[in-house]
């Protein structure tokens, strides 16, 4: 990773092969979450930066060698870049952790994650079929249905995931054979600029990977409006997937988005059952609201739980969530990291004082912890939160916080838990605990969201798609779906025998 190191700190602006500065030469600092302190200087990228990236996309799509390079050589490409993911585990999983706010042992996770996909991915793309032959009732005509790339990819990412979800969308394109500008979000780029390096190490040819650091307001509204771009994919808030969907429409572009949730994790009393069962739907609780501080699209941050057991199961959840140890993600012990931001914190702080005014109970956290070594006062940091007593009517059960907040709802019947977990706007996630398989397949095929999971929270297979329903999004990452995605499907008809067809007299 020499070239990192020997390239001035705001050359992060990457165009047909070229690390640059922005055209404006203007810089934006990097933050630290843990403490608020500046860590590293990008370029701060605008709509010109963004046309020129495209231009290089658009140039090497149409006259470069990538999408004409064989299966083969791109799934090999891919496992080489898996291989320099493994080789840098450490150097990447710490950059995320100071980048995003995260604990050292997620962020490297997440880098184990990312190397899955690139593997997925290549022995997927590596493994197809060059075509499906349809029969066309004659032996003078061979029609067959192919798959090509759709072109130049525009990929817009969160700041919570930065590099997982930089992949999800980067090594689908390019197993199909796209070239793609990707901006990551504006406050987390550091691993995503660092990929394009690994990429560059292992071979892809100039143009084909482009990167622009700057805000979504210019460089992500230019690359969803241009019309050198053939895909737009967005991962992010509704507000601004709805701006992504509509400055694409004129040119007719395709779309993907993946959106915000509001996932119900729905709790039978015969899950509790035995007190394995008790704690493990406890832990799983646990896990679902608070890893990464709760900023995960896929958060189980709605728990409904049925009402005979519901006193027992909240005091030991919020009695574990008060002993989450937070501190700075590289700190020894540390379980759980700051938010991404102040403002990330103000807004948490905005929906548990609205909770509380609504009549919800507070059971734990609501407030920042006491600073210490591992925790300074400048920092980012909010305690797990557990608010007991809620409804469907309050703003922090309907609105995705992206925060350490659980609510709690309650139930007696199953038609109920149903209706409560499908109340939403959104579909993304959702979980279902219990001991009665029969129960558990009825409630999972009710619930409308794009996955669930039974006895379980937050597991993701790279062969397994991923979307939602609802105002989550439209789409599919990761699978073959995933694949589909980054292709358009053409038929090729082929007539052996051509005959003269006269439509029309004289």
């Amino acid at each position: 990773m020499a070239d990192r190191a020997e390239r001035q700190a705001p050359a992060t602006i990457h165009a047909g092969g070229e690390w640059l500065e922005a055209g404006s030469g203007a810089t934006r600092e990097i933050l630290d979450p843990a403490d608020a302190r500046p860590f590293a200087v990008v370029a701060e990228g605008d709509e010109k930066d963004a046309e020129r990236a495209v231009a290089a996309a658009r140039q090497a799509f149409d006259h470069g060698p990538w999408p004409g390079t064989p299966v083969g050589e791109r799934a090999a490409l891919l496992r080489r870049v898996a291989g320099l993911l493994v080789r840098d585990r450490e150097e990447l999983g710490l950059l995320e952790s100071r980048d995003a706010g995260k604990t050292a042992e997620e962020g490297r996770i997440d880098i184990d994650c990312v190397a899955d996909a690139f593997r997925y991915f290549a022995d997927l793309v590596a493994g197809e079929a060059p075509g499906r032959v349809v029969d066309a009732g004659s032996p003078d005509i061979h029609s067959v249905v192919v798959h090509e790339p759709v072109g130049v990819c525009a990929l817009i990412t969160p700041w919570n995931y930065p590099l997982l979800q930089a992949s999800w969308k980067i090594v689908p394109a390019l197993a199909a054979g796209n070239t793609f500008v990707i901006k990551p979000s504006e406050i987390t780029p550091m691993t995503t600029i660092a990929l394009i390096d690994l990429l560059t190490e292992a071979g892809l040819p100039a143009g084909v990977a482009n990167l622009v650091t700057g805000p979504g307001h210019t460089v992500g509204a230019r690359l969803a409006e241009h019309p050198d771009v053939d895909l737009v994919s967005f991962t992010g808030g509704l507000v601004s997937g709805t701006k992504v969907a509509r400055a694409a429409a004129p040119t007719v572009k395709k779309v993907a988005l993946e959106l915000g949730g509001k996932n119900p994790n729905v709790v039978f009393a015969d899950a509790c059952a035995t007190e394995e069962g008790f704690d493990t739907a406890v832990d799983q609780a646990l896990n679902a609201a608070f890893i990464h501080s709760g900023q995960v699209c896929s958060a189980g941050a709605r728990l409904i739980i049925e009402e005979s057991v519901r006193e027992r199961f909240v005091a030991e959840l919020a009695r574990r969530a008060a002993r989450i140890r937070l501190g700075r993600g590289t700190a020894e012990g540390a379980e759980c990291g700051p938010l991404v931001s102040e403002q990330q914190r103000a807004k948490v702080e905005a929906y548990v004082r609205s909770a509380l005014e609504e009549g919800a109970v507070l059971r734990s956290g609501g407030r920042r912890p006491e600073p210490s070594a591992e925790r300074p006062a400048t920092g980012y940091f909010y305690e797990p939160t557990v608010l007991d007593r809620c409804h469907r009517e309050m703003k922090v059960v309907r609105e995705e916080v992206f925060g350490p907040v659980l609510t709690v709802e309650t139930f007696r019947t199953e038609d109920e838990a149903v209706a409560l977990a499908n109340d939403t706007e959104y579909g993304l996630a959702g979980a279902v605990w219990t001991a009665d398989a029969g129960r558990a397949r009825r409630v999972a095929g009710r619930l409308r969201h794009g996955t669930v999971w039974i006895n379980d929270f937050h597991p993701y297979l790279p062969q397994a798609e991923w979307g939602g329903f609802g105002k989550s999004g439209v789409g599919r990452e990761l699978g073959p779906a995933g694949l589909a995605e980054y292709r358009e499907t053409k038929h090729v008809y082929q007539n052996l025998a051509p005959k003269p067809v006269r439509w029309f007299a004289g």
